[in-house]
Formats: C-alpha cells, structure tokens, sequence
C-alpha cells in the first residue's frame, strides 16, 4: 500500500510539473503566474472561482483554445497558442490548483 502511494504521488508531481513546464513554454506565465495577479487572474483564483462548476473544464478549455475577455477584467486573452490536447492539460492543472 505504502508503494502505491508513493507511486501516485510521483505521478502527481510529474504531471503537475509538465503542467507548468507546458504553461511556461506556451507563454501563459507571461501573463499568468500560480499565487498571484500578473495581467490575468492567478491560477489559483480561477481554480478557487470554478471549484465546484461541473462545466468549468468544458469552459475554461474553450477559452484557453479560442481566448476571452471581461471576466476577468478588461484585458482580453489571446487564444490560438495551444492545440485542445494541451488545453486540456492546462485546464486540468489549473483546476487542481483549488487548494
């Protein structure tokens, strides 16, 4: 059991990394930074804001794939810069930022 857990938390860590390591080659950090506002909302506040929205992933992956405006303030967000699979990757780190 001890290994099994210890395995999951290696898998978590790894994928959280990639995360951030697709955020940081994509150019979301440019604008995005995990604990703080930079020019869009930290990450954790979106995390915090759709906590419990069952159509947050659907939402947000559209958004980061098409861009969007006026929910966060009057800067829009470029979209474009990443394919649906990565979208997807980003969203779902995002979200499990909620802690």
């Amino acid at each position: 059991m001890k290994n099994i857990i210890i395995v999951l938390a290696l898998l978590t860590s790894v994928n959280s990394f990639a995360s951030q390591e697709l955020a940081t080659a994509k150019g979301c950090l440019g604008c995005h930074a995990i604990d703080n506002k930079v020019v869009g909302p930290a990450y954790r506040d979106v995390a915090k804001k759709y906590s419990g929205d069952k159509t947050a992933e659907d939402k947000l992956v559209q958004k980061v794939l098409h861009g969007g405006s006026g929910v966060w303030g009057a800067v829009p967000m470029p979209g474009g810069m990443v394919t649906e699979a990565e979208s997807k990757t980003l969203v779902k780190w995002i979200l499990g930022m909620k802690k």
